[in-house]
């Protein structure tokens, strides 16, 4: 029988410009912030958070996509060098949540009774660019298809995301202004988040105005490159018994990867940005938790572009396919809505440092499962929904519940 899994403590820094922020020396000098810095911020609040010690931790999985080999050991080794297992850990976009993903198998199998997941990212400005032009890209082939049914246009990113909301606009009647709004949600969500890249928000008219990326995308729709880190504890059911923890852990009840199908090369652009890999991980996890969309209150969710987050109101079952727009004219999305989306700011108000994303999102659901999540807390919350996509691909979906003791 498979352990149950829980988090105990989490902890995140602010999320921040590439570059902007600088770390002050002893002699007074300064340097620039670095990825060791961020994890031992966003580590050592986590640990304080639990209110355990780093030589508790049994394994650790740290998570990056721009770095070095081991750069996860250089990052824990801030924290402590107890010569435990560190597992390095890449999965494009839902890097964070692949290394809380593991984290969890290893409790729930029994191989640790505590566990550490942290990810960091320290970014490039501007856009994605490959680092390896030397092989064969792992999107090559998702861009070629994309290529057969759409005109060609760079940054990548934005044409994948753009071109699976110009194929719904088409099949559906959505309006550009659909996507503005959840663009508009999400940095007014951010304004009460101090861990937010952005904190400022913008009118309907602001979103639809800004400088146009591809259309209906326009800038303030986009995730901007993050500098940032976050973390989280996860531990055995006895270890929150021996350590007292039941008050403040949050249970994963239900969790799953999926990574590309044949259907992905269907010939539809929604399936070329995970469509189906989406669809499939939350039916697992609905079946995993016994819960369905209707029981969550809060969902923190992989909107990169607002199209995505469109897209994922039908892929998690918010709502029939053909439908996210009339949920979103109704404001079911927002506070006072039937779910409160993004209550963080989002990838497209909080930021996007790749490898922490996913362990970001894990944070802001156990604030609010506790109740702690200040300004942004959404009322009475009994259950939590984490998704998380890298293109190339990887979906990671995640249920959470406070502890029922």
């Amino acid at each position: 029988m498979a352990n149950k899994v829980y988090v105990i403590g989490v902890g995140m820094t602010k999320f921040e410009k590439p570059g902007r922020r600088q770390v002050v020396e002893a002699d007074g000098g300064s340097r620039a912030w670095d990825y060791p810095d961020m994890a031992r911020e966003a580590g050592a609040r986590a640990l304080a958070d639990a209110g355990i010690d780093y030589r508790e931790v049994q394994q650790a999985y740290v998570g990056y996509v721009y770095g070095e080999s081991t750069s996860g050991q250089r990052a824990v080794y801030e924290l402590g060098m107890t010569g435990i297992p560190v597992v390095n850990v890449n999965n494009n976009c839902s890097t964070g949540s692949t290394a809380l993903y593991l984290a969890a198998q290893a409790i729930r199998g029994g191989l640790a009774d505590c566990a550490l997941a942290l990810g960091f990212e320290k970014m490039q400005p501007g856009s994605l660019a490959s680092t390896w032009d030397d092989r064969e890209q792992p999107m090559g082939r998702h861009v070629l298809a994309l290529a057969e049914i759409s005109e060609v246009l760079f940054p990548v990113a934005p044409w994948m995301f753009g071109a699976a909301g110009r194929e719904y606009m088409k099949e559906y009647g959505a309006t550009a202004e659909h996507f503005a709004k959840i663009g508009h949600k999400n940095h007014k969500h951010s304004v009460n988040n101090p861990y937010s890249q952005f904190q400022e928000e913008y009118s309907l008219d602001d979103i639809l105005g800004s400088r146009m990326i591809y259309d209906p995308l326009t800038k303030l729709q986009c995730s901007p490159t993050s500098d940032g880190s976050g973390a989280a504890i996860l531990a055995s059911e006895a270890f929150v018994d021996r350590h007292d923890l039941s008050a403040q852990a949050v249970e994963i009840v239900g969790q799953a990867m999926t990574t590309d199908f044949t259907s992905t090369f269907d010939g539809s652009a929604k399936n070329l940005i995970g469509y189906d890999m989406n669809v499939v991980a939350a039916r697992q996890v609905y079946e995993q938790s016994g819960l369905g969309a209707d029981d969550f209150q809060v969902i923190e969710l992989h909107d990169c572009f607002s199209a995505n987050e469109l897209l994922l109101y039908e892929a998690l079952g918010l709502c029939g396919e053909g439908e996210a727009p009339s949920l979103i004219d109704a404001g079911q999305t927002t506070y006072g809505g039937k779910w409160v989306v993004n209550p963080s700011g989002g990838l497209i108000s909080k930021g996007h440092p790749l490898g922490a994303t996913g362990l970001a999102q894990c944070s802001e659901l156990t604030w609010q499962l506790r109740g702690t999540a200040g300004k942004r807390q959404v009322d009475d919350v009994t259950a939590a929904l984490q998704h998380n996509i890298g293109l190339g691909g990887a979906a990671v979906v995640t249920a959470y519940q406070r502890a029922v003791r």
